[in-house]
């Protein structure tokens, strides 16, 4: 899959994006870091950004999950990622959405056009049924896009994911598949 936009383009992750993904965490180390886990310095090392990546091709090969890059249409600067994980076929057809964007990149509406096009793509093509999207009630710009987009509320958990080095709690959200609503 490949989109071009206003200034940016989305496509599908390769096995050779590991320099342009290890830049995109360390430049945006700080700015990701309140909506993560707690990094230590060797997952920012080449040789760590290369195992990620290699697996996570794998696990798209292996129909698992799927991983977009944004990028600029001018220069290739990685801009932000979305990605889609923990796909269960089956009488399931669901996966988890997670997605981050640069810094330098924020308040343009870029990750919410990005979405979109990623959210039908994962409809359409992979005909899954619904996709889940857990953010902790602090993060007000994860929570527009989503509600942007279609996202409805469906619970709320308690001490659910730790990032930062603390167990967050996090609004749970999905958006099911509009040919599927019936």
């Amino acid at each position: 899959m490949n989109y071009s936009g206003n200034g940016f383009f989305i496509r599908l992750l390769r096995q050779d994006d590991f320099s342009l993904v290890g830049d995109y965490e360390r430049d945006n180390r700080q700015h990701l870091s309140p909506w993560e886990p707690l990094r230590g310095e060797g997952y920012f090392s080449r040789d760590s950004v290369r195992g990620r990546v290699a697996q996570q091709v794998e696990n798209m090969e292996a129909g698992q999950s799927i991983f977009f890059l944004i990028l600029e249409s001018e220069g290739g600067k990685l801009l932000g990622r979305c990605n889609y994980t923990n796909m269960v076929r089956g009488i399931f057809q669901a996966c988890n959405l997670g997605f981050s964007l640069a810094e330098s990149a924020q308040g343009q509406g870029l990750m919410r056009q990005s979405l979109a096009v990623t959210n039908r793509y994962c409809f359409e093509q992979l005909q899954l049924h619904r996709i889940m999207a857990n953010h902790m009630p602090r993060n007000l710009r994860s929570e527009r896009v989503l509600d942007s987009l279609g996202f409805e509320k469906e619970g709320y958990a308690r001490a659910y994911l730790k990032i930062a080095g603390v167990w967050e709690d996090h609004t749970l959200r999905s958006l099911i598949n509009p040919h599927d609503a019936s």
